[in-house]
């Protein structure tokens, strides 16, 4: 068994409703600028800085919005899991399926930037249990991967 699981991945609207309902249910509000955030986030195909959202944010707004703001929404969105943070690279991506609760390991390309995002429970549930044996309380397993992805080593292959 793998450890894989299914779930069932948002986009465009639906995924903005999903995160609504997500950060609602935790018991926090959806204001606008929450709103403005996350459509920025989701909107980004590579993992996006907060000065790259606060400056989408600011576009859209037309006004200049500040990323010490846009960083407390984001690290409000990472708690509740509307978005995941890919340390390797201090940037964020939209977590497509903000319902399901679970660890997850990004295949970060070093050449076009992509971050693809995989789950296995059975891989993160190990090091979650290696931790506690060593007699630490893992909170979040942070798993990356850097290497090159299927587009970028075909494309440096060729040359």
């Amino acid at each position: 068994m793998s450890g894989q699981h299914n779930h069932h991945d948002f986009a465009g609207d639906m995924l903005v409703d999903a995160a609504r309902g997500a950060l609602q249910a935790a018991g926090e509000q959806w204001t606008d600028m929450r709103s403005d955030v996350f459509e920025a986030l989701a909107a980004h195909e590579k993992p996006a800085s907060a000065y790259d959202i606060a400056e989408s944010v600011g576009v859209r707004r037309g006004k200049r919005v500040a990323a010490n703001s846009v960083y407390r929404i984001l690290d409000l969105f990472v708690r509740t899991n509307l978005a995941r943070r890919v340390e390797s690279a201090n940037a964020y991506v939209a977590n497509t399926h903000p319902g399901c609760h679970h660890d997850c390991i990004f295949l970060i390309c070093d050449i076009c930037g992509e971050a693809t995002h995989l789950d296995d429970d059975s891989l993160t549930g190990a090091l979650r249990d290696a931790a506690h044996r060593a007699g630490f309380a893992a909170v979040r397993p942070v798993v990356e991967i850097r290497g090159c992805c299927d587009a970028c080593g075909l494309g440096a292959s060729a040359t």
